[in-house]
């Protein structure tokens, strides 16, 4: 969403841009220049929509940009005064989030990103800024770089769990992969994650089972921290998440994993060749369809869908990066 929020501020430098976020987004958006927040919980009740309301009230927008199509969000936009409401065409939406709109931007089969930039086009922009600037202080960089400077050698993140257990590679293939790795190169790993019991527990089974000490900090980080943290590595290497696009954010390579869902629709955006993508493989030995006659948008919801990506193809990606220089 940021490269859309960096177009909108160069193309009406004097728009006032507020962008409406969840508590949990906004510790890693908070700062960010030219922006004014409005930091809600996320609602489950009436009492929390009307909560909401009461948070809205105060405002007057000439322009809502309604770019999320579940039904909390849907449900919200009613509740926010704007002069025109801009929101997904009908074969992106869900949840009737057209009747909750005024118009909506054309349908295409683009990555999220690029259907981010049309609402841009909406608004009569034709140049688009691919740019974050994420918001960092220098106490977060300051303690990345004194975690990552206790070792020489290349630093690389692996976060190996995403918010759907079948979006993950499988864990004995993650440790093969690392200790394959960690015989050919010179290398450090930094094990990274949410606070779910899962993933604590997926990552002590790595880091147990690896022959390479791995500094684990999943659970142990916060927004900010793991952005430093990872402008400061060589690489990430993870399934579809949001670590992913904050890495892209902040300019670090990433070693995408990806088949059940298309890295053409969610891939992180600047590393497109180091992206491993099975997702047609998949759609045509799990779900036995035709990719042309399959949408961007298909999932693949089948546990073999990761096990498509070999270790092998890890490694490769791995060696195009370690031995480029």
């Amino acid at each position: 969403m940021i490269p859309l929020v960096r177009t909108l501020q160069k193309s009406f430098p004097q728009a006032k841009i507020v962008w409406i976020t969840s508590e949990q987004v906004y510790g890693l958006l908070e700062g960010l220049s030219g922006v004014e927040f409005i930091v809600i919980k996320k609602p489950k009740s009436i009492v929390d929509y009307y909560q909401c309301y009461q948070q809205f009230k105060a405002y007057q927008f000439d322009v809502l940009l309604a770019a999320q199509a579940s039904l909390r969000a849907n449900l919200l936009y009613p509740l926010i005064s704007a002069k025109t409401k801009i929101g997904f065409d009908k074969k992106r939406s869900k949840d009737c989030h057209h009747w909750f709109i005024d118009q909506s931007i054309e349908s295409k089969e683009v990555h999220l990103l690029d259907g981010f930039l049309q609402f841009a086009e909406m608004l009569g922009i034709t140049k688009s800024s691919i740019e974050w600037d994420l918001p960092l202080s220098n106490t977060d960089r300051d303690w990345a770089k004194s975690v990552l400077s206790k070792k020489s050698g290349k630093w690389i993140v692996i976060n190996p769990s995403a918010s759907k257990q079948e979006r993950n590679w499988p864990i004995e293939r993650l440790i093969e992969t690392i200790n394959r790795a960690a015989e050919k190169w010179s290398i450090n790993i930094v094990l990274t994650g949410g606070n779910s019991a899962k993933e604590i527990a997926e990552a002590n089974i790595i880091e147990s089972a690896v022959q390479v000490v791995c500094l684990n900090l999943v659970a142990k980080t916060t927004f900010k921290q793991l952005a430093a943290l990872l402008e400061k590595a060589d690489l990430l290497i993870s399934p579809d998440t949001g670590p992913a696009h904050i890495a892209t954010a902040v300019g670090t390579p990433v070693i995408g994993l990806y088949a059940v869902v298309s890295a053409k629709l969610s891939g992180p955006y600047l590393s497109k060749s180091l992206i491993i993508d099975k997702y047609e493989e998949a759609v045509q030995t799990i779900l036995h369809k035709n990719n042309q006659n399959v949408s961007l948008h298909t999932r693949v919801h089948h546990e073999d869908a990761m096990k498509l990506i070999t270790v092998d193809d890890v490694l490769e990606k791995l060696r195009k990066v370690l031995e480029s220089e």
